[in-house]
């Protein structure tokens, strides 16, 4: 039996005083599509940074894949299958869509890339960085500066350069905010046809979208699990009415 893609076991995170997430566990099944939900302030994008290793937790474990990845380096997670997207773009804008995947695809090999070598040798890159772009409708604006997209195409980038490097596990930060009614029918139509050897675990807002494409969601305030389960029983509980409208 294959374990858990990923495990947060009493994962706690605190900033001095502040404690931003506070004995978090739950466990996400290969395949699964998994949603975190909880008003803003709840901790969701600290929970990422923690899986992601981008911050250290205070304490609790991080097992990816049944290894346990508490101490590794963000580096070495990705190279375990762990990729994700920010609720806040970072992208190159001066540089174009399919050069932005490329450097996304290059930070994942082992072994540093020679500073004084031209990445334009890397023929190898470009082909994988456009198949990528493909998969999300992009591969005609491959030679187009980011600076001149939409935002919608920028979300799709951030998308590509997420799936380019062949993830295990995506971590996907709000990736329909800021979008339009038809930007976000474009997301969640890629976001479907995302391989189901891919576990997919999403924070997002737009909650309509979010319950038709999660199959379990954990429920967070304050730091902490309220609630998890499956959609019916988290949409059905009285707790996530009072989390999110206090009543």
């Amino acid at each position: 039996m294959n374990p858990p893609a990923l495990e947060l076991a009493n994962l706690s995170k605190n900033f001095g005083g502040l404690v931003a997430t506070r004995d978090v566990s739950l466990s996400v099944g290969a395949g699964e599509r998994h949603l975190l939900i909880g008003p803003n302030g709840a901790g969701k994008t600290t929970l990422f940074n923690l899986i992601t290793g981008d911050l250290s937790p205070s304490a609790g474990r991080i097992r990816l894949f049944g290894a346990d990845a508490t101490r590794f380096s963000t580096r070495a997670r990705v190279a375990l299958g762990l990729a994700r997207t920010y609720q806040v773009l970072t992208l190159f804008p001066r540089e174009t869509l399919l050069h932005n995947v490329v450097l996304a695809l290059l930070g994942t090999e082992r072994r540093l890339f020679p500073a004084w070598r031209p990445l334009a040798r890397r023929t190898d890159l470009a082909e994988r960085a456009l198949q990528a772009l493909a998969t999300v409708g992009l591969a005609g604006a491959a030679h187009r500066i980011v600076g001149e997209t939409a935002y919608g195409e920028r979300r799709r980038l951030e998308l590509a350069m997420a799936l380019a490097q062949e993830p295990r596990l995506l971590l996907l930060d709000e990736p329909l905010a800021g979008l339009s009614r038809e930007e976000r029918e474009t997301i969640q139509a890629l976001l479907e046809e995302i391989p189901r050897a891919i576990t997919v675990v999403m924070i997002e807002h737009d909650m309509d979208a979010a319950l038709a494409f999660a199959e379990r969601i954990t429920l967070l305030d304050r730091g902490a699990v309220v609630l998890a389960g499956t959609r019916a029983e988290v949409a059905a509980d009285p707790r996530t009415r009072e989390v999110y409208l206090g009543v």
